[in-house]
């Protein structure tokens, strides 16, 4: 069952959602929601077939303007992070399901922070991965001056020039990547191209940067009653790991996990210890 692959495309909140399943859908379910830019497709195919294997029905899906779902013009995105939170409901009850284990990376992971504190019956486990907490207004070291440098060169860059933007990505690819694991730019440079070419262009994900949201929960983080499994590399550039301490430390009972040299992806090497915490936590 665990080899079981299905798609739906899930229509709310005026938006439609690109979704896909693996696994058996009587099995405990597991909402998977990825980070800024990044369609559902860096959830590996891979990783979500080896989650599904160990008892989990796993839903991944496109967040808005990333690969198939609902798209923007770019500059001025006439949503919040709170709309995002209303979509991966949406895609819960698309599917039947009333509380699902809910697995969130980077903006992903402020976002299923939203849902588990606005809608806490729709969420019977939360485990946040590379992110940062959500209305907490704590003063957390700021992104890595390298990558900072990195970013700021996407200023001058064409977004609409597949060639630039494939290149930029792979840099950046490189920039965020695991500091004790190797890295394979062939490899990551072939799956953004996959990616780019899937998603019809990364020019409306970059309304992902302009976001704004969360006020509606604002200082309740520390009242969160949902179980909680906060993973986190220790040289993450982006959100360092002081980031993910500080989401465990402001939740009682919750269970921290330091991935060694890890940076802001989901390396292959870090599989077997991130998904062996996820099924145990999701048990």
């Amino acid at each position: 069952m665990a080899d079981m692959k299905s798609e739906k495309i899930v229509s709310a909140n005026g938006v439609t959602i690109a979704t896909e399943a693996f696994g058996d859908p009587a099995a405990p379910p597991v909402l998977l929601i990825m980070g800024a830019m990044a369609s559902m497709l860096w959830w590996p195919d891979a990783f979500c077939r080896k989650l599904a294997a160990s008892g989990r029905y796993v839903i991944r899906y496109d967040n808005r303007d990333t690969g198939l779902s609902t798209k923007y013009a770019p500059g001025n995105p006439p949503y919040s992070m709170d709309d995002m939170a209303g979509d991966a409901v949406a895609v819960l009850d698309a599917y039947g399901i009333a509380a699902a284990n809910i697995v969130g990376m980077s903006l992903g992971g402020m976002i299923a922070q939203i849902v588990a504190l606005s809608a806490p019956k729709r969420v019977s486990s939360l485990t946040l991965v590379s992110t940062t907490p959500i209305g907490l207004g704590l003063e957390l070291p700021p992104i890595s001056a390298a990558y900072m440098e990195h970013a700021a060169s996407a200023e001058n860059l064409d977004w609409s020039d597949r060639a630039q933007v494939i290149d930029f990505m792979t840099r950046d690819a490189r920039m965020i990547a695991s500091t004790a694991r190797a890295h394979d730019p062939d490899r990551i440079r072939a799956f953004i191209e996959r990616d780019y070419d899937r998603s019809g262009g990364l020019l409306s994900a970059t309304n992902h940067f302009m976001l704004q949201g969360g006020d509606s929960v604002k200082g309740k983080l520390k009242s969160l009653e949902t179980p909680l499994l906060v993973i986190h590399g220790t040289t993450d550039p982006i959100f360092s790991v002081e980031h993910g301490m500080a989401i465990a430390a402001a939740v009682a009972g919750s269970e921290f996990l330091a991935i060694p040299g890890g940076g802001h992806e989901l390396h292959g090497n870090d599989w077997g210890i991130i998904l062996a915490a996820i099924t145990r936590h999701t048990t």
